[in-house]
């Protein structure tokens, strides 16, 4: 069982003894709040959304053995930013999966702004997340109007109080959801002068009654750029007695340091500047096992003579080699791994396509075509005879011709959680 206690964000007694890490593998945001502006290479600026770099998840994973060599106090692995963790999923999952493999004594935090995590709670409560903070700043869709430009579902793009209300559903539906899983939940409220100071008590008593365990109010730090860039940012005067009037109903954070996507280390000793460098090198590391050294092609096909079938419909693949006169050969067929296990499906898909240098399919989705390629795989979405496919694979290297979709996702409804669909 995990010390949860370790986390110095929900526990100030242990913030001068455990560290924490941020990964920026997330750029995209589903939202944009007024006094956000993100910016990812400015190694001096300490605020939330800046970041010297963004991450895939096997660099994030490369990067997190290098932070554990220099600072071994770390207890906490976390993704902040610079966008949205949900707004990038599958980037996000994929990364706490290759995290709980290698790391799994780690804590594990998200920070998200509670738009997208919805379809995600299942998946991320199996891979081990112990910690989440979801960033309410109003309860109130006519205060959240004046807090948030615009709010993204799916393609949809919302803007006012119908955008501001669709939000805060989504928000206060994700910590019912947390807490039903046993993860612990933190609410960031962001103060903000004239805006929403007098209704962030009773944003505390509307979380507090959902379950959440623990509330940090932020005050603004306004920023060039933005609507709020000339909000006076407010001092202890103010956030004191809104700390204690909001502290008889839930219980208060009193230490943030308002971390970078990026921060590393103790709290009040960040190493995000001396290790940027680090988290520089890992961001330009290519993925491993090159395409050289996999002999094979996997193909998802319904009678073995045309590529004509979802990759997560596939109950087996034909796994195709070149043969020593210059054509192909099937090698063999092999099964895949049985459907309805999340991500953890296509990390066994992965592993069993070891040998393979790419796989065909007549659709694929996000997830298990990230995975496929995080692992040396090409991904393709093609039609036609797996003969003239494997020729493209081969030789011409021209498969667009036979693809609509190169590495296409599967239509607007795929999840890509290994339910159905793939």
């Amino acid at each position: 069982m995990k010390d949860t206690s370790k986390h110095p964000c929900f526990n100030k007694e242990t913030a001068g003894s455990c560290g924490r890490v941020h990964l920026p593998i997330a750029p995209k945001c589903n939202i944009q709040c007024n006094y956000c502006n993100r910016k990812y290479d400015c190694v001096n600026e300490s605020r939330p959304g800046v970041t010297s770099g963004v991450l895939k998840p096997f660099q994030a994973a490369e990067y997190m053995d290098k932070v554990l060599a220099k600072e071994p106090r770390i207890t906490v692995a976390g993704i902040a930013g610079p966008g949205d963790p949900f707004a990038n999923p599958v980037e996000t999952l994929e990364t706490m999966r290759l995290l709980n493999e290698k790391h799994p004594h780690l804590l594990f935090c998200l920070s998200s702004n509670g738009m997208g995590i919805l379809p995600y709670l299942d998946d991320i409560a199996e891979l081990g997340v112990s910690h989440v903070t979801i960033t309410i700043s109003a309860v109130d869709p006519k205060i959240g109007a004046k807090i948030y430009s615009w709010v993204k579902d799916g393609n949809v793009v919302y803007r006012g109080e119908k955008g501001a209300k669709i939000l805060l559903e989504r928000q206060l539906e994700a910590i019912k959801g947390l807490k039903e899983r046993g993860i612990v939940v933190k609410v960031n409220s962001i103060v903000i002068p004239g805006v929403n100071e007098d209704h962030i008590v009773e944003v505390a008593k509307v979380v507090a009654e959902l379950g959440a365990d623990i509330q940090n109010m932020i005050p603004i730090k306004p920023t060039a750029d933005t609507p709020f860039a000339n909000v006076v940012e407010p001092k202890h005067d103010v956030i004191g007695p809104l700390r204690k009037e909001a502290g008889e109903v839930i219980e208060q954070m009193t230490h943030c340091k308002r971390c970078r996507a990026d921060a590393v280390g103790l709290l009040g000793d960040d190493q995000s500047a001396s290790l940027c460098g680090t988290l520089q090198a890992c961001s330009k590391l290519k993925p491993i096992d090159p395409l050289a050294s996999r002999p094979y092609v996997a193909v998802a096909s319904r009678e073995g003579m045309l590529v004509n079938q979802h990759l997560g419909e596939a109950k087996s693949f034909y796994i195709w080699g070149e043969s020593d006169s210059g054509d192909f050969r099937l090698i063999e067929e092999r099964q895949a791994p049985k459907s309805g296990c999340g991500p953890k499906r296509w990390a066994d898909l992965a592993a069993s396509f070891k040998d393979c240098r790419a796989v065909l399919s007549a659709a694929v989705g996000q997830t298990p075509q990230l995975l496929l390629e995080e692992s040396g795989m090409e991904c393709h979405v093609v039609s036609g005879f797996i003969t003239d496919a494997l020729s493209a694979v081969y030789t011409t290297g021209d498969i667009g011709k036979l693809s609509s979709r190169k590495g296409g996702i599967a239509g607007a409804c795929c999840t890509g959680t290994g339910t159905s669909c793939g």
